[in-house]
């Protein structure tokens, strides 16, 4: 068949699919960096093969969203006083501070260090979103393009403000905000602290009194971050661009829908509300055949299979000393191990192990000769794993790491260890651990078998709800009063009040009238005695 038929036919099937879904529509998005971008695309590319046009914002200090390396997604580019330098350079940081500098333990320290880069963070994104919102042709262009619906991360913020500038509905897709803050205040989700570890308090949902305890310390820090971040920083630059006071939050109370990168799997049971869905693993498929020579070096490891070893995309900074106690682990394996790693050679190196600058992570992991994974936590990774059932053993770096993998501890999927104090021999028993106990390997082939045990895939499910957004104009019918609702409204204060009120004046006027009738007794008595 010759490409051009095979060019009708793929435009003949995106035709089908707009017309089975209501109409082709317009998706304006407004993405995040690294692999907020990955699950992003994932998407993206999904609503392009069912005929949707895409047009993707970025800036000119973006760092990983290349058009060039893109097909089928429109860019539209903005200058931006910022530089990618700069971009780069707050992540670079961040990541040497919080895995070299910073203990995790120390929890002033951490979560100082944490405020402060997100501080940084939070100027740059102002002064893009500033340098897109006050330019005038994009914004003219973005108005006459006329868009079904906006497609954003609230990591990066900025899409909220350009929904509301464009008068259109917004879609967020997102893993999670620090402390579950914006999830809460501008979702509505409710987050119990007796029972909901809050993210990035490296809790499980399984807590000790004391684990309570600190699971509630780390809710009100989280509040007070959220309120001081945001409450002094954006809420201003919002109302300045609108030309109204108006504050953050309520810009993204407006979401219509909610795509959360999660699932029951990693979660544990927790409140949702009927405009939030979870579609966590939306990136995950079947495995593909690997490259001939990296399917040679699997096959050679015959019946012992194989370890894959991976840290993220961020992760190429390692120090020397922690690379050759890794490197000596490995090396004491009978399986063969793949690693990702861009780095100067470690010296205690095995012949077992063969490093790579990059891996088909997602095939490996899906070979029927894999083992176990090594991961640091993130949430893709652990989504693989957990698609393909395959224990972990966990060396989680940052971020929500930590708690992805105390979740992965407490459903008996993964040992987690402590990257810079865990020595050889520790890796070493985790992984033989992981390997030859079956009870691993049963939990997480449990944990694999409930997430493929759903009436739709994730990733469906995200492109139906924003094309359910786009066939409906928005899923105002899907937004709970709450956001309607003032604080002391939402914790019914002014209720409680008012029947507080309606006790202490029926109590007063009740004794009122006793004492009255007591005082006409006694007036009584004293006639009759005289």
């Amino acid at each position: 068949m010759s490409v051009k038929c095979i060019s009708v036919l793929l435009l003949l099937l995106q035709l089908s699919c707009c017309f089975s879904s209501g109409s082709c529509g317009k998706v304006l998005v407004w993405p995040m960096e690294y692999s907020h971008w990955m699950n992003m695309k994932t998407i993206l590319d999904a609503l392009v093969q069912r005929g949707h046009e895409v047009t993707v914002l970025r800036s000119s200090a973006s760092v990983l969203i290349d058009p060039k390396n893109e097909s089928g997604i429109k860019f539209e580019t903005f200058p931006t006083t910022s530089t990618k330098d700069e971009m780069e350079a707050i992540f670079v940081h961040w990541l040497n501070n919080m895995i070299n500098d910073v203990s995790r333990y120390s929890y002033w320290e951490y979560s100082q260090a944490m405020q402060k880069v997100f501080t940084e963070y939070s100027n740059i994104y102002e002064n893009i979103c500033k340098n897109v919102v006050m330019n005038k042709k994009i914004m003219a262009k973005l108005q006459d393009s006329r868009f079904d619906v906006v497609l954003a991360d609230p990591f990066a913020p900025c899409g909220e403000l350009l929904a509301e500038l464009l008068n259109r509905p917004l879609v967020y897709s997102i893993r999670f905000t620090p402390g579950y803050t914006y999830e809460k205040y501008s979702g509505g989700l409710l987050f119990p602290p007796s029972y909901v570890p809050v993210i990035m308090s490296d809790l499980s949902g399984q807590m000790t009194f004391m684990e309570r305890v600190k699971n509630m310390l780390w809710m009100l820090y989280f509040d007070f971050w959220f309120q001081l971040l945001n409450v002094k920083r954006w809420d201003q630059f919002c109302s300045e661009v609108l030309g109204r006071p108006v504050t953050f939050s309520e810009l993204m109370g407006k979401a219509e829908i909610w795509l959360i990168r999660s699932y029951w799997d990693l979660e544990f049971p927790r409140p949702l509300l009927p405009n939030v869905y979870f579609v966590g693993g939306l990136h995950c498929k079947p495995a593909q055949p690997l490259p001939k020579e990296m399917e040679d070096f699997v096959q050679s490891s015959g019946e012992d299979g194989v370890v894959v070893f991976s840290l993220g995309s961020m992760i190429s900074n390692m120090t020397e000393e922690r690379t050759n106690v890794i490197a000596s682990a490995l090396a004491q394996l009978p399986q063969k191990v793949l690693w990702k790693f861009d780095g100067k050679k470690p010296h205690t190196l095995g012949l077992n192990t063969q490093l790579y600058k990059w891996i088909p992570q997602n095939d490996l992991l899906g070979h029927p000769k894999t083992k176990a994974f090594v991961t640091h936590g993130g949430a893709n990774g652990i989504y693989e794993a957990i698609y393909h059932g395959i224990p972990m053993v966990g060396l989680p770096l940052f971020a929500e790491q930590y708690d992805n993998l105390a979740h992965m501890r407490a459903k008996g999927a993964a040992v987690r260890l402590d990257w810079k104090t865990m020595s050889s021999a520790d890796l070493l028993n985790a992984l033989k651990t992981v390997i030859n106990d079956p009870f691993y390997k049963e939990n997480v082939m449990k944990l694999s078998r409930i997430h493929h045990d759903q009436p739709m895939k994730p990733l469906d499910r995200a492109v139906f709800w924003i094309e359910y957004v786009m066939r409906h104009k928005g899923a105002k019918h899907l937004r709970v009063a709450a956001h309607d609702l003032t604080w002391y409204q939402y914790h019914s204060l002014d209720v409680i009040g008012f029947l507080l009120a309606c006790v202490t004046i029926t109590t007063y006027v009740v004794i009122k009238f006793f004492l009255l009738v007591y005082q006409k007794l006694v007036k009584t008595g004293k006639k009759k005695r005289e």
